[in-house]
């Protein structure tokens, strides 16, 4: 089992988030964006198709 700095104990709000470009939808961190989460601008496929603030 491998630990971790902050380990999650199943408590989504301790959680980091930021607002989707596209939609600003709040947007969980996800273990799957943890290397590039600085990165992750888009909360889902479709709003990184749109590139443009819906307004």
């Amino acid at each position: 089992m491998k630990t971790r700095n902050t380990p999650f104990r199943g408590n989504k709000a301790a959680l980091p988030s930021k607002p989707c470009v596209s939609c600003g939808l709040p947007m969980s961190w996800r273990r799957s964006w943890a290397k590039n989460w600085t990165e992750v601008k888009y909360c889902s496929e479709a709003c990184r198709r749109a590139k443009s603030p819906h307004a």
